[in-house]
């Protein structure tokens, strides 16, 4: 997710931690920094509630490659990573979806979404009967589970380029990817968020099997722009 905190108003103020949390993969906190809410794992800044333009467009993207491809009905989402709830609302207020499903290993940010101060964000969204929080790890999961979904969408830590936990970059992985294949019906979608650009995440999305690989970039306040890389599964 992109460090977008920095250097803004808020930085001159100290941040509260809300909570504070251990578990199986580590520390999770929860802080407040002036108006924004910020999930840290093991000392490292991963998201917080600045903007969600990137996380939105994530969601609209898969939308799009699957209307492009000739469209659904009812599609069902897979949402891979819960983090502050910037997808799962958009997905929740797009009448488009059937089932949302979101995979998250983090209890923590679980209890912080359904009864903590990220409810504000995402209260709408686990109400709607269509939507369903999985707790579980998505590398396990994509290897694990019978359910098929027309449209996977993956922000599991900063992208293909850098992730914070161990374990967590063969999701992107040609045995990663092939577990993603797997989950998708014929000519589902697949769409990953990444912090950065990634020329070579293509090319290994292309020899997994993927076609129509395609890299949208959403500009951020300062840096390098987020991306979306985007590909369709055979069938």
């Amino acid at each position: 997710m992109p460090l977008t905190t920095h250097d803004s108003p808020e930085a001159a103020e100290a941040p509260e931690v809300l909570d504070r949390r251990e578990g199986p993969y580590g520390e999770v906190v929860l802080r407040r920094h002036g108006t924004l809410l910020q999930i840290i794992a093991n000392g490292c800044f991963l998201m917080d509630t600045s903007d969600g333009r990137s996380e939105r467009r994530l969601v609209d993207a898969a939308a799009d490659a699957l209307a492009a491809s000739g469209g659904r009905t009812a599609p069902h989402l897979l949402i891979g990573g819960l983090g502050v709830g910037f997808s799962l609302a958009h997905a929740a207020a797009d009448p488009r979806w059937g089932r949302i499903a979101v995979v998250e290993r983090e209890g923590a940010i679980i209890d912080w979404h359904r009864t903590g101060p990220l409810a504000a964000l995402s209260a709408d969204a686990l109400a709607d009967p269509r939507a369903e929080i999985v707790e579980a790890d998505l590398v396990e999961y994509v290897n694990e589970t019978s359910d098929t979904y027309d449209a996977l969408c993956l922000d599991i830590d900063n992208g293909p380029g850098w992730t914070v936990t161990e374990g967590n970059d063969g999701l992107y992985a040609p045995s990663g990817l092939a577990g993603c294949a797997r989950l998708l019906r014929p000519g589902g979608v697949l769409a990953v968020w990444s912090e950065q650009p990634s020329p070579e995440f293509e090319e290994t999305l292309r020899n997994a099997g993927f076609q129509q690989v395609r890299t949208e970039e959403i500009p951020v306040a300062r840096g390098v722009p987020d991306v979306v890389h985007i590909g369709v599964g055979p069938g």
